[in-house]
């Protein structure tokens, strides 16, 4: 090798080295959050690593993994479905309840996806067309479903949910549950999408500029009514997992169920207009989050330092995203 080889090969290696590090610190902070996560879980339990367990935390993230994707859908576009809760106390009611044991199972199947998709359409029609304030109308939204399932149910929680369909949960192949099966078809749907259909370049093209788009004959209010339209059939799918998960059904309205989602699509990389993360950024928030929860179960902490956690790390988030803005 001559000297003037190894000159050039010098300034190679280093700008090679400047791009991986730039591509490491281009990472949604869900990667950061997980990789610290596994570095101290050998020192908190033995359990933790245990491959076997998990796989018990996909079959847990399962249900929160699908609402995940349905939210980046909508904060893709530059708004916010609200309506998360609502959908999954009254699929979670409907199912438990024994209200369609006179169907065909196909109804149950189909009875939360076709909920979600209804309450998707009346989001995407006020957010959209009537231009409301997509926090209000989709939190209105869900007010009067959990409303509706209180007033069914009398406050009373109702039964069991069908032994039958919690095979959705319980069985595997290979040891990974059939939901998370479904879970990751669902994102490479997604990511196909995203990546060769005129789908993905109108909400690319609407998330980073909405009048923009416009302009150069995106049509604006269709594709935030097809975001929240196809949100709100992903979050009823997720309902559906989560009813199979369930033995007993509840009238609790999961607000945690929602704050999650939203906590764990802002660490993937996915926020108002902006998408660093892709697919994969939300699916690794999501097995970060379930895996610092069981971790902070290990600790004996409750439900109210998981939110104080689940709070700092999205402030982390946001400092993140804030420092990197201004790099740029």
């Amino acid at each position: 090798m001559t000297t003037s080889d190894s000159k050039t090969e010098a300034p190679s290696r280093s700008l090679r080295g400047k791009s991986a590090i730039s591509w490491i610190l281009g990472l949604p902070p869900a990667y950061y959050v997980l990789a610290i996560l596994v570095a101290v879980a050998p020192a908190v339990s033995a359990t933790l690593i245990n491959p076997n367990y998990w796989f018990v935390i996909l079959k847990q993230s399962a249900p929160l993994g699908i609402a995940v994707l349905a939210q980046s859908l909508v904060m893709r576009v530059r708004s916010i479905d609200l309506s998360v809760s609502g959908i999954f106390a009254f699929a979670i009611y409907l199912a438990s309840s024994g209200q369609l044991n006179n169907y065909p199972p196909l109804m149950t199947v189909l009875m939360p996806v076709v909920i979600g998709l209804a309450v998707g359409g009346v989001n995407g029609i006020l957010v959209a067309y009537v231009r409301a304030s997509a926090v209000i109308s989709t939190l209105s939204v869900s007010a009067i479903l959990i409303g509706i399932v209180q007033y069914m149910s009398a406050g009373r929680a109702p039964g069991s949910t069908p032994s039958w369909l919690r095979i959705l949960t319980s069985g595997n192949i290979h040891g990974l549950s059939y939901s998370v099966v479904l879970w990751i078809v669902i994102a490479a749907l997604i990511s196909i999408a995203f990546r060769f259909l005129i789908v993905g370049r109108y909400f690319r093209a609407v998330g980073d500029n909405p009048r923009a788009a416009e302009t150069t004959g995106i049509p604006l209010a269709r594709t935030i009514f097809v975001s929240h339209t196809l949100a709100g059939a992903l979050t009823g799918i997720a309902a559906l997992v989560q009813v199979s998960a369930l033995a007993v059904g509840t009238i609790k309205p999961g607000f945690d169920t929602f704050m999650n989602a939203l906590a764990a699509t802002i660490l993937g990389g996915v926020t108002f207009g902006v998408d660093r993360g892709g697919v994969a950024g939300p699916f690794v928030a999501v097995v970060a989050f379930s895996f610092l929860f069981a971790m902070l179960t290990v600790f004996g902490i409750q439900e109210p330092g998981k939110l104080i956690v689940q709070g700092v790390i999205i402030a982390f988030a946001a400092i993140i995203y804030g420092a990197r803005a201004g790099r740029v």
